[in-house]
Protein backbone atom coordinates (compact mmCIF):
# COMPACT_ATOMS: atom_id res chain seq x y z
CA UNK A 1 0.00 0.00 0.00
CA UNK A 2 1.50 3.08 -0.92
CA UNK A 3 -0.38 5.32 1.94
CA UNK A 4 2.51 4.15 4.66
CA UNK A 5 6.35 4.84 3.65
CA UNK A 6 7.68 2.01 5.82
CA UNK A 7 11.00 2.57 7.99
CA UNK A 8 14.16 1.04 5.95
CA UNK A 9 14.46 -2.29 6.59
CA UNK A 10 11.20 -3.61 6.04
CA UNK A 11 10.70 -1.11 2.66
CA UNK A 12 13.57 -2.71 1.83
CA UNK A 13 12.60 -6.71 2.29
CA UNK A 14 8.96 -5.54 0.57
CA UNK A 15 11.26 -3.60 -2.59
CA UNK A 16 12.90 -6.75 -3.01
CA UNK A 17 9.67 -9.01 -2.76
CA UNK A 18 7.97 -6.73 -5.48
CA UNK A 19 11.26 -6.40 -7.90
CA UNK A 20 10.32 -10.01 -9.02
CA UNK A 21 7.08 -8.50 -10.81
CA UNK A 22 8.66 -6.21 -13.77
CA UNK A 23 5.72 -4.42 -13.92
CA UNK A 24 4.29 -3.95 -10.77
CA UNK A 25 0.07 -2.35 -10.44
CA UNK A 26 0.25 1.30 -9.18
CA UNK A 27 -1.78 1.42 -6.04
CA UNK A 28 -4.80 3.61 -6.08
CA UNK A 29 -2.42 6.23 -4.59
CA UNK A 30 0.22 6.28 -6.91
CA UNK A 31 -2.88 6.25 -9.45
CA UNK A 32 -4.16 9.79 -7.72
CA UNK A 33 -0.70 11.13 -7.87
CA UNK A 34 0.30 10.41 -11.56
CA UNK A 35 -3.96 11.23 -12.42
CA UNK A 36 -3.44 14.71 -10.37
CA UNK A 37 -0.12 15.85 -11.15
CA UNK A 38 -0.56 15.16 -15.08
CA UNK A 39 -3.54 17.79 -14.82
CA UNK A 40 -1.91 20.38 -13.30
CA UNK A 41 0.39 20.40 -15.67
CA UNK A 42 -2.23 20.13 -18.24
CA UNK A 43 -4.19 23.49 -17.19
CA UNK A 44 -1.41 25.37 -16.46
CA UNK A 45 -1.32 25.42 -12.80
CA UNK A 46 2.28 24.27 -11.79
CA UNK A 47 4.09 27.19 -13.21
CA UNK A 48 5.90 29.23 -11.00
CA UNK A 49 4.38 32.44 -11.63
CA UNK A 50 1.01 31.44 -10.43
CA UNK A 51 0.24 31.35 -6.44
CA UNK A 52 0.36 27.48 -5.69
CA UNK A 53 -2.76 28.32 -3.65
CA UNK A 54 -4.12 28.07 -6.46
CA UNK A 55 -2.46 24.12 -7.81
CA UNK A 56 -3.62 22.92 -4.03
CA UNK A 57 -6.96 23.81 -3.96
CA UNK A 58 -7.38 22.43 -7.46
CA UNK A 59 -6.38 19.35 -5.85
CA UNK A 60 -8.77 19.35 -3.08
CA UNK A 61 -11.31 19.80 -5.52
CA UNK A 62 -10.15 16.43 -7.26
CA UNK A 63 -10.47 14.87 -3.75
CA UNK A 64 -13.78 15.48 -2.86
CA UNK A 65 -15.58 12.51 -1.18
CA UNK A 66 -12.44 11.17 -0.04
CA UNK A 67 -13.09 9.50 3.25
CA UNK A 68 -11.91 11.55 6.48
CA UNK A 69 -10.01 9.01 8.70
CA UNK A 70 -9.03 10.11 12.17
CA UNK A 71 -5.04 9.39 13.63
CA UNK A 72 -3.60 7.51 10.50
CA UNK A 73 -0.56 9.28 11.68
CA UNK A 74 -0.78 7.35 14.70
CA UNK A 75 -1.26 4.05 13.66
CA UNK A 76 2.32 2.55 14.12
CA UNK A 77 1.87 3.17 17.50
CA UNK A 78 -1.08 1.32 17.43
CA UNK A 79 0.57 -1.42 15.76
CA UNK A 80 3.00 -1.99 18.20
CA UNK A 81 6.01 0.76 16.64
CA UNK A 82 7.56 3.38 19.07
CA UNK A 83 7.81 7.13 19.04
CA UNK A 84 11.63 7.15 18.71
CA UNK A 85 10.70 5.61 15.03
CA UNK A 86 7.98 7.48 13.66
CA UNK A 87 7.44 6.06 9.58
CA UNK A 88 6.70 8.62 7.40
CA UNK A 89 2.32 8.58 6.80
CA UNK A 90 1.30 9.74 3.67
CA UNK A 91 -2.20 9.17 1.55
CA UNK A 92 -4.22 10.40 -1.29
CA UNK A 93 -7.16 8.26 -0.39
CA UNK A 94 -7.80 9.08 2.75
CA UNK A 95 -7.38 12.37 5.06
CA UNK A 96 -7.43 14.03 8.29
CA UNK A 97 -7.79 18.05 8.32
CA UNK A 98 -4.41 18.69 8.30
CA UNK A 99 -3.19 15.92 6.04
CA UNK A 100 -5.07 16.89 3.23
CA UNK A 101 -3.49 20.65 3.70
CA UNK A 102 -0.40 19.10 3.42
CA UNK A 103 -1.59 16.41 0.85
CA UNK A 104 -2.36 19.02 -1.68
CA UNK A 105 0.26 21.96 -1.61
CA UNK A 106 2.65 18.30 -1.92
CA UNK A 107 0.92 17.31 -4.99
CA UNK A 108 1.26 20.52 -6.37
CA UNK A 109 4.90 21.15 -6.00
CA UNK A 110 5.60 17.39 -7.05
CA UNK A 111 3.63 18.43 -10.29
CA UNK A 112 5.83 21.61 -10.73
CA UNK A 113 8.90 19.84 -10.52
CA UNK A 114 10.48 18.21 -13.61
CA UNK A 115 10.27 14.28 -14.01
CA UNK A 116 7.67 11.51 -13.62
CA UNK A 117 5.78 11.72 -10.41
CA UNK A 118 6.98 9.57 -8.02
CA UNK A 119 5.71 8.43 -4.63
CA UNK A 120 8.96 8.78 -3.23
CA UNK A 121 8.98 12.40 -3.92
CA UNK A 122 5.67 12.87 -2.95
CA UNK A 123 6.66 11.63 0.64
CA UNK A 124 9.26 14.28 0.46
CA UNK A 125 7.38 17.20 0.56
CA UNK A 126 5.13 16.10 2.95
CA UNK A 127 7.94 15.46 5.48
CA UNK A 128 9.29 18.81 4.58
CA UNK A 129 6.19 20.38 5.41
CA UNK A 130 5.44 17.86 8.77
CA UNK A 131 8.67 18.25 10.92
CA UNK A 132 10.45 20.83 12.32
CA UNK A 133 12.79 22.24 9.85
CA UNK A 134 11.66 19.49 7.13
CA UNK A 135 13.49 16.64 8.92
CA UNK A 136 11.91 13.90 10.60
CA UNK A 137 13.39 12.62 13.87
CA UNK A 138 10.52 10.69 15.42
CA UNK A 139 7.24 11.68 17.12
CA UNK A 140 8.21 15.18 18.96
CA UNK A 141 9.88 16.43 15.50
CA UNK A 142 6.77 16.65 14.06
CA UNK A 143 4.72 19.79 14.11
CA UNK A 144 1.88 18.87 16.45
CA UNK A 145 0.44 22.31 17.17
CA UNK A 146 -0.70 23.88 13.77
CA UNK A 147 0.54 27.57 14.83
CA UNK A 148 3.89 26.24 14.60
CA UNK A 149 3.53 24.59 10.74
CA UNK A 150 3.02 27.73 9.87
CA UNK A 151 5.71 29.55 11.75
CA UNK A 152 8.57 27.12 11.17
CA UNK A 153 6.92 26.73 7.56
CA UNK A 154 7.29 30.13 7.32
CA UNK A 155 10.86 30.32 8.33
CA UNK A 156 11.50 28.01 5.52
CA UNK A 157 9.89 30.17 2.82
CA UNK A 158 6.87 27.59 2.26
CA UNK A 159 4.12 29.68 3.88
CA UNK A 160 3.95 33.19 4.58
CA UNK A 161 2.18 34.01 8.07
CA UNK A 162 -0.55 36.92 7.21
CA UNK A 163 -1.91 37.37 10.35
CA UNK A 164 -0.12 40.33 11.17
CA UNK A 165 -1.25 42.23 8.36
CA UNK A 166 -4.67 41.23 8.52
CA UNK A 167 -5.32 42.71 11.89
CA UNK A 168 -4.96 39.50 13.66
CA UNK A 169 -4.55 39.91 17.59
CA UNK A 170 -1.72 38.20 19.13
CA UNK A 171 -2.61 35.21 21.07
CA UNK A 172 0.02 34.58 24.25
CA UNK A 173 -1.27 31.70 25.80
CA UNK A 174 1.03 28.71 26.65
CA UNK A 175 0.77 25.78 24.70
CA UNK A 176 0.28 22.86 26.92
CA UNK A 177 -2.97 20.91 25.66
CA UNK A 178 -0.55 17.98 25.10
CA UNK A 179 1.30 17.54 27.97
CA UNK A 180 -1.81 18.41 30.04
CA UNK A 181 -3.86 15.74 27.95
CA UNK A 182 -1.22 12.87 28.40
CA UNK A 183 -3.53 10.06 28.56
CA UNK A 184 -5.53 11.22 25.21
CA UNK A 185 -1.61 10.74 23.12
CA UNK A 186 -0.33 7.04 23.24
CA UNK A 187 2.92 8.07 22.57
CA UNK A 188 3.41 10.56 25.60
CA UNK A 189 2.99 7.11 27.70
CA UNK A 190 6.76 7.31 26.87
CA UNK A 191 8.66 9.47 29.56
CA UNK A 192 11.46 10.48 27.48
CA UNK A 193 9.11 11.52 24.48
CA UNK A 194 6.27 13.35 27.40
CA UNK A 195 9.47 15.49 28.42
CA UNK A 196 10.56 16.23 25.42
CA UNK A 197 6.95 17.49 24.42
CA UNK A 198 6.59 19.77 27.45
CA UNK A 199 10.11 21.16 26.29
CA UNK A 200 9.03 21.96 22.89
CA UNK A 201 6.27 23.55 24.34
CA UNK A 202 7.45 25.59 27.03
CA UNK A 203 9.93 26.76 23.73
CA UNK A 204 6.72 27.82 22.02
CA UNK A 205 5.82 30.21 25.18
CA UNK A 206 7.67 33.53 23.56
CA UNK A 207 5.90 32.71 19.77
CA UNK A 208 2.93 35.18 19.15
CA UNK A 209 -0.14 33.86 17.33
CA UNK A 210 -2.20 36.34 15.44
CA UNK A 211 -5.70 35.09 15.41
CA UNK A 212 -7.65 37.14 12.93
CA UNK A 213 -10.84 37.80 15.24
CA UNK A 214 -14.12 36.64 14.20
CA UNK A 215 -15.85 39.89 14.26
CA UNK A 216 -13.14 41.16 11.51
CA UNK A 217 -13.20 38.22 9.08
CA UNK A 218 -15.78 39.67 6.93
CA UNK A 219 -14.04 42.98 6.93
CA UNK A 220 -10.72 41.28 5.66
CA UNK A 221 -12.22 38.26 3.64
CA UNK A 222 -11.83 39.98 0.32
CA UNK A 223 -7.73 40.03 0.94
CA UNK A 224 -7.67 35.90 1.41
CA UNK A 225 -7.00 34.22 -1.59
CA UNK A 226 -8.06 31.02 -3.07
CA UNK A 227 -5.67 28.28 -1.49
CA UNK A 228 -4.74 30.27 1.85
CA UNK A 229 -4.22 27.80 4.58
CA UNK A 230 -6.93 28.45 7.48
CA UNK A 231 -6.53 27.55 11.25
CA UNK A 232 -9.03 27.75 12.87
CA UNK A 233 -8.43 28.93 16.54
CA UNK A 234 -9.73 28.22 19.83
CA UNK A 235 -10.17 29.09 23.45
CA UNK A 236 -9.57 26.11 24.42
CA UNK A 237 -7.30 26.22 27.12
CA UNK A 238 -3.34 25.22 26.05
CA UNK A 239 -4.53 24.58 22.68
CA UNK A 240 -4.22 26.74 19.43
CA UNK A 241 -6.55 25.55 17.00
CA UNK A 242 -9.03 22.66 16.27
CA UNK A 243 -8.87 22.65 12.80
CA UNK A 244 -7.03 22.96 9.20
CA UNK A 245 -8.19 24.06 6.07
CA UNK A 246 -7.95 25.78 2.33
CA UNK A 247 -9.79 28.76 1.55
CA UNK A 248 -11.50 28.83 -1.43
CA UNK A 249 -13.69 31.06 -3.94
CA UNK A 250 -16.51 29.74 -5.22
CA UNK A 251 -18.02 31.24 -8.65
CA UNK A 252 -18.71 34.83 -8.43
CA UNK A 253 -16.12 35.08 -5.48
CA UNK A 254 -18.03 34.17 -2.72
CA UNK A 255 -15.23 32.92 0.12
CA UNK A 256 -15.94 29.45 1.25
CA UNK A 257 -13.72 26.29 2.71
CA UNK A 258 -12.44 23.49 1.24
CA UNK A 259 -11.66 20.60 4.17
CA UNK A 260 -11.41 17.50 5.62
CA UNK A 261 -14.42 17.59 8.24
CA UNK A 262 -15.18 15.24 11.16
CA UNK A 263 -18.63 15.85 10.52
CA UNK A 264 -19.85 14.61 7.25
CA UNK A 265 -16.72 12.14 6.93
CA UNK A 266 -15.41 13.54 3.72
CA UNK A 267 -13.69 16.07 2.30
CA UNK A 268 -15.99 19.12 0.64
CA UNK A 269 -16.74 22.58 0.29
CA UNK A 270 -18.57 24.26 2.66
CA UNK A 271 -21.85 25.84 1.36
CA UNK A 272 -21.51 28.05 4.09
CA UNK A 273 -19.25 31.47 3.21
CA UNK A 274 -15.77 31.53 5.74
CA UNK A 275 -17.51 33.84 7.96
CA UNK A 276 -20.49 31.59 8.54
CA UNK A 277 -18.38 28.71 9.04
CA UNK A 278 -16.11 30.31 11.62
CA UNK A 279 -18.77 31.80 13.61
CA UNK A 280 -21.03 28.45 14.30
CA UNK A 281 -17.70 26.91 15.25
CA UNK A 282 -18.46 26.44 19.14
CA UNK A 283 -15.29 28.16 21.44
CA UNK A 284 -13.76 29.78 18.14
CA UNK A 285 -11.62 32.81 19.00
CA UNK A 286 -11.07 33.48 14.60
CA UNK A 287 -8.65 32.38 11.78
CA UNK A 288 -4.77 32.17 11.20
CA UNK A 289 -4.49 32.56 7.84
CA UNK A 290 -0.65 31.23 5.85
CA UNK A 291 -0.52 31.86 2.31
CA UNK A 292 1.83 29.35 0.75
CA UNK A 293 4.63 29.07 -1.38
CA UNK A 294 6.12 27.14 -3.93
CA UNK A 295 8.77 26.81 -1.45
Amino acid sequence: MAALLLPAPLAARLHAIRSLDPTPEPTPDEERLAEWTTALRSAGLARHELPIGRAAVAVGEKAGGTPYRPGTLEAYLRAGGTPANEPLTASLTRFDCVTLVESCLAVARVARSDGHPTWAGFGREIERMRYRGGVRRGYTSRLHYFSEWISDGAARGLVRDLGQELGGAADVRSLRFMSEHRASYPALRDDATFEEIRRIERGLDARSRFVVPTKLIPQVADRIQTGDVLAFATEIPGLDVTHAAFAYRAPGGVLRVLHAPLSGGVVEITRTTLPEYVAAIRRSTGILVARPAWG
